[in-house]
């Protein structure tokens, strides 16, 4: 699931810890770690907040595209 390692590199380049996201995303740490690692599945309002707050596309993290730009 390249996606998970998508997600985890956004979060990384940003120098953000999981609770960082876990706190944006309205969840805990350790459930957040659940979505990063593929345990859990990351619910699509989930990936439209990543998705705004990284200002990528959901294409972008979901590995549909390499193109990080927006089509606005």
């Amino acid at each position: 699931m390249y996606y998970l390692q998508r997600m985890k590199d956004l979060r990384e380049d940003e120098d953000l810890r999981q609770s960082d996201i876990a706190r944006l995303l309205c969840t805990t740490q350790q459930q957040y770690s659940l979505y990063e690692t593929g345990e859990r599945e990351l619910p699509i309002r989930h990936l439209a907040t990543l998705a705004d707050f990284y200002k990528v596309s959901a294409d972008y993290i979901l590995g549909r595209t390499n193109n990080k730009k927006l089509n606005i």
